[in-house]
């Protein structure tokens, strides 16, 4: 289907299903977009925790799913990619920086991140991104509306005018706590950070555990005007 739509009939397509499906299950939004898109449809993993990956494989099994791995990852990330890979019905592709972290350093200079955050989400983060997702229609998040004041808004299918794709995202109407009885019931892999006070898991060096009554991206880029990585601007 997707080989003989124009960009503009795919935007079209993805802002209609975002109205369509508001209130469909994440599984029924799932499956419109693996039957819409089929081997040109991914999902998108931070490994913070497998459910969107989980609840994919239920309608698509063996269906790809995208991992950065930025060279900054906490062991833990890394484990749960790996775990994931070995129990899951997925087909998990690992996503890497052109450059190493050693080559980053020796071009812009050691710890980059501290000092420009965005250029550094830019190279090991945005760049892959786009570059892993040329052979895609369509890809999977697992953003939820309840994450923070900047994700408030997200569609459950929208159209991802940067790359020119089409974006969905599931688990947007969901809540933590939806979150947590989906992975209780079906013994969902999630990053063991997690229950160690990080509410949201990304780069070891931008990362750090959350305070009571803060909301679950606090602890990213803590103390700078920075919210979002770059992927979902």
């Amino acid at each position: 289907m997707t080989d003989t739509l124009r960009t503009e009939d795919l935007e079209t397509l993805a802002v209609r299903a975002g109205r369509e499906l508001e209130d469909a299950s994440a599984t029924e939004i799932l499956k419109w977009a693996a039957d819409t898109f089929g081997e040109r449809f991914c999902v998108t993993s931070s490994m913070e925790d497998a459910v969107v990956a989980h609840l994919a494989s239920r309608v698509f099994p063996g269906v790809n799913v995208v991992f950065l791995d930025t060279g900054y990852h906490f062991p833990e990330t890394i484990g749960t990619r790996d775990a994931v890979e070995a129990v899951m019905d997925v087909n998990v592709i690992t996503l890497t920086p052109r450059q190493t972290v050693a080559e980053q350093d020796a071009e812009y200079g050691p710890k980059l991140h501290d000092r420009d955050p965005d250029l550094c989400c830019a190279l090991r983060k945005v760049k892959p991104l786009q570059e892993g997702l040329t052979g895609y229609t369509a890809w999977a998040t697992g953003l939820r509306r309840d994450e923070s004041p900047t994700r408030a808004n997200t569609p459950v299918v929208g159209w991802d005018a940067k790359r020119r794709k089409v974006k969905v995202s599931p688990i947007a109407r969901w809540t933590q706590d939806d979150v947590d009885a989906y992975v209780a019931e079906h013994g969902v892999l999630t990053n063991p950070l997690l229950m160690d006070g990080y509410a949201s898991v990304g780069c070891a060096p931008c990362t750090r555990r959350v305070l009571e009554g803060e909301d679950a991206r606090a602890g990213r880029w803590a103390g700078r005007g920075k919210t979002e990585c770059g992927l979902h601007d």
